[in-house]
């Protein structure tokens, strides 16, 4: 079950004095000065905006700096009712000071303590999958019943999964759809500090804001949740063969001078997928023994500059896919950690066929029983070739190419069009001699 919204919030509730920040004023002075050199002048409102701080907070931050000589005053607007808010010399001075120590620019951040007390409170593994909700979101999707059996269980178990199989059985399509489990949403905090260094976390790419019902920021408002955080839809995060291991640290920009957060920490509360595993940049062993200590213990252990480590939650379903077999990838000690592996295998007739129909049903292609017996019978079986769930999208989708091509009716198919696409969607054994027979004249030709 999630956690209803109110406790949430309640958890999360907006500060509404600068103790309740968790940051120091220091801190905060300095992110406000960034944000009036960056900007030149802003109002009150403007401020609280940028800084995601409400108003008490933010006259308790503007009374100090005007104090220190630090802002001035400008009026603005035809009737000067607004006033806006400017950098003295002296604050000028202070922001680029800041800024050569770090260039986050953006809301407050949620100390690392408030972050893990939120990230227990919505996590992951507190929503129940049953076969009911599995059904609806696999709702026209061919999928055999065996593979739905323990794709639900698993996704309860609050463990690691690794599915696997040959290329083009629908791992990928079917893993991705596995988001569509969880319909709560999360609150995802713009940035985290540790000991008031800022990492950024909130990634528009990765995490999908939903409508709030919250009135817009006003200056004194004290109700709602925190504005340092943002309720997002819980995350997915896809990474394959481009995935290495920089990318599970968290990573510093010497030119913006700002810390950026890993893959896994912006996937708390959420799905990490690791596809086509085993073709990464980083060996399957480094990515796995990186996984090992936060998959027992379900929190990580990162490192900032100068070798200062930190500890953060794991709070995710970490789903591992590849079409090498697991044995070949990673030893039994490993594996043993992951909860499940499932195979994923070819289709049998039935399913290839439905899967067929489907196909035909999207592109506009008229179905013709006798054309999904050719492909049974002479092309899959002529060849010895397994029946995938890529195949009738592909083989179609191509057969389709060439009838609009040749200037046909691209809602009928016929055995010549379906037999072109099948030779051009396979390697041909007559070219694959061919090209082996060239490559070694090319060799002999430099001996």
């Amino acid at each position: 079950m999630s956690v209803p919204t109110a406790e949430l919030q309640a958890l999360v509730a907006r500060p509404l004095a600068l103790a309740d920040t968790g940051l120091s004023r220091h801190f905060l002075t300095e992110l406000m000065l960034k944000h009036l050199y960056d900007a030149g002048l802003l109002t009150a409102r403007q401020l609280m905006q940028r800084l995601a701080l409400a108003g008490p907070v933010l006259e308790e931050l503007i009374e100090f700096l005007r104090k220190e000589v630090m802002i001035d005053v400008h009026g603005q607007g035809f009737d000067k009712r607004e006033l806006s808010y400017g950098l003295t010399q002296r604050g000028r001075d202070t922001a680029i000071d800041a800024y050569a120590r770090s260039g986050y620019l953006g809301p407050a951040p949620v100390p690392i303590q408030r972050y893990r007390e939120v990230v227990a409170a919505q996590t992951v593994h507190h929503t129940q999958v049953t076969a009911g909700t599995l059904n609806r979101v696999f709702s026209g999707v061919v999928l055999k019943d065996a593979l739905k059996q323990q794709l639900g269980p698993a996704m309860n178990s609050g463990r690691a999964i690794f599915i696997y199989g040959p290329a083009g059985t629908g791992k990928t399509y079917i893993t991705q759809k596995l988001t569509g489990l969880f319909t709560d949403t999360c609150l995802i905090p713009y940035a985290i500090s540790v000991n008031e260094q800022v990492i950024a976390l909130f990634d528009p790419l990765l995490h999908q804001p939903v409508d709030s019902a919250e009135p817009s920021p006003n200056l004194m408002l004290n109700q709602g949740h925190d504005p340092r955080f943002v309720r997002c839809k819980r995350p997915e995060v896809v990474t394959g063969g481009e995935l290495g291991m920089d990318m599970l640290e968290v990573h510093f920009n010497p030119v913006t001078k700002e810390y950026q957060a890993p893959l896994q920490l912006k996937a708390n509360n959420g799905i990490f997928i690791i596809d086509d595993m085993g073709r990464q940049r980083a060996t399957p062993m480094e990515i796995f023994n990186r996984w090992i200590v936060p998959m027992e213990e379900k929190q990580d252990y990162l490192t900032l500059g100068a070798g200062r480590h930190f500890q953060t939650p794991f709070d995710q379903i970490l789903v591992f896919s590849s079409n090498i077999n697991p044995l070949d990838l990673a030893d039994e000690a490993f594996l043993r950690r992951i909860g499940y592996k499932i195979y994923f295998g070819f289709l049998q007739a039935d399913e290839y066929g439905r899967i067929w129909q489907q196909v035909c049903a999207e592109k506009g292609i008229r179905f013709d029983p006798a054309l999904l017996e050719f492909a049974l019978t002479q092309l899959h079986a002529g060849h010895q070739v397994g029946l995938r769930p890529c195949h009738p999208r592909d083989l179609l989708g191509m057969a389709q190419d060439r009838v609009r091509y040749m200037d046909g009716d691209a809602a009928v198919l016929d055995i010549e069009s379906l037999t072109w696409a099948w030779d051009s969607y396979f390697v041909s054994l007559n070219a694959e001699v061919e090209m082996s027979s060239t490559t070694l004249n090319r060799r002999n030709d430099h001996v």
